[in-house]
């Protein structure tokens, strides 16, 4: 999935690069390899169920025999586990510190991971929409504490530095979870009518839904198997004692009712809310969209989201070195417009051309989970914690869109009428991000 930025307040510009009077910060500080490497390992291994969801919902609507509004209900129940536990983490990691969130995260990951197993031995739906619930509760655990603590390993100076090596393996492990799925979840087996029919003669049918279902346990036993390693690793290794809790004494317990009156953050929680029902949605569709307006198997379409992935990934890298000469919220916006123009194509011309454009609007949508983040807590001070969770638990417009879309697409017959969500998603970002870059040369006008 997206990645978030730190919970704290901007450093200024000549830090963010990692240069001052006194030359370059330190990238980390001497016997902290092994702590950053571990949670760095992180950003790789949330990014696998993440994208892994994008073939479950394919697979599920064979498996299961359901519709694409059936089958989006794994994006809801994602979503809604990064929603519920956002908070909670944050508050525990408060008390305990980092290392609390980790071993936590992980255990739910591991926990959930495994439970694929029974599922499919049960053959249940809701079953696997709770395992991956719990998956998604992990996550939220480890996302909440990951991005801060790579930020204050070291040198406030090199934080941004750490990040963004740190935030690069994220689309790494998205473009693994794909590669995962299409290789040995998809099997290739697409039956037309007279073949189910034939199947259902023989009272075959049956036993082949369940074969195609128990195809995603061993992805999932083989990610909970990782979990678990990365677990003990992080268990028994030694962090840094300066860094046990996540709140500074000095930024106070921040406050709900001081949010209420910062229209850019307000705005941000629900450019967040659509941007993230954006990318989900046009990730979870892009299969069936290939599948329904070309002669492609599923196979081809799943290496095809995997080259969407890889244009996301080149879109983080590039956007970053952009940001140096462009007004991060001129950029999104020209990012945007580009973005409508590319879901219209997708909506008005359903074929070769439209999958083309869905698969580049991944590269212009990188940069706008990151950017709504950081402009959105922008002089929160000592609200800045509570607000930052606040727009992590925005996030859950993957579990509202992404249903939303299966909706107009089960009703109109049409999987391109469905893309209208996200490109009404992108007309709000765009209007948000023009109305980020006039509040944010207000805020540095002289009183």
């Amino acid at each position: 999935m997206t990645n978030m930025l730190p919970m704290t307040n901007s450093a200024p510009a000549d830090n963010a690069r990692g240069t001052s009077g006194n030359g370059p910060a330190p990238f980390l500080p001497a016997g902290y390899a092994i702590p950053f490497i571990l949670v760095t390992g992180l950003f790789f291994l949330w990014g696998i169920p993440n994208n892994l969801n994008d073939v479950l919902i394919r697979q599920f609507m064979k498996s299961f025999v359901m519709t694409r509004l059936e089958a989006g209900l794994v994006q809801s129940a994602f979503y809604m586990g990064y929603f519920l536990l956002a908070m909670p983490a944050a508050l525990i990691m408060r008390r305990y510190g980092y290392k609390s969130g980790f071993i936590g995260g992980l255990s739910l990951f591991t926990l959930g991971a495994f439970l694929f197993w029974p599922a499919a031995i049960v053959g249940r739906y809701s079953f696997f929409l709770a395992a991956l619930f719990i998956i998604a509760s992990g996550l939220s655990f480890l996302e909440t504490a990951a991005n801060p603590f790579i930020a204050q390993l070291g040198d406030p100076r090199s934080a941004a530095r750490r990040l963004n090596f740190s935030q690069a393996f994220n689309p790494l492990g998205a473009i693994t979870g794909v590669l995962i799925g299409t290789v040995f979840i998809f099997s290739g087996t697409e039956l037309n009518p007279q073949q189910v029919h034939a199947l259902q003669a023989r009272h075959a049918y049956h036993a082949y839904l369940h074969w195609e279902t128990m195809r995603v346990v061993r992805p999932y036993l083989g990610l909970s198997l990782a979990t678990l390693i990365m677990l003990i690793l992080i268990a028994v290794t030694h962090f840094p004692a300066d860094l046990i809790r996540t709140e500074k004494e000095e930024e106070g317990t921040g406050h709900f009712g001081g949010l209420l009156h910062s229209p850019h953050f307000l705005l941000a929680i629900v450019a967040q809310f659509a941007y993230v029902g954006a990318q989900v949605g046009t990730w979870s569709y892009f299969i069936p969209y290939i599948l329904a307006y070309t002669n492609e198997r599923e196979k081809a379409a799943g290496y095809l989201l995997t080259v969407t992935l890889v244009a996301f990934g080149a879109g983080r890298f590039s956007s970053a070195w952009l940001m140096r000469f462009v007004h991060p919220g001129k950029l999104m916006a020209l990012y945007c417009a580009v973005n409508t123009v590319l879901v219209a194509i997708g909506v008005a011309a359903p074929g070769w051309a439209g999958i083309l454009a869905l698969l580049l609007t991944s590269f212009f949508m990188s940069v706008m989970y990151p950017t709504i983040f950081a402009q959105g807590i922008r002089g929160l001070g000592p609200d800045t914690k509570i607000g930052g969770s606040m727009i992590v638990m925005a996030i859950v417009g993957g579990a509202v869109l992404t249903p939303m879309m299966g909706f107009i697409s089960v009703r109109s017959g049409s999987i391109a009428l469905s893309y209208l969500v996200p490109l009404v998603a992108y007309l709000f970002i765009g209007f948000y991000s023009l109305m980020d870059v006039r509040m944010s040369r207000e805020h540095v006008q002289p009183a």
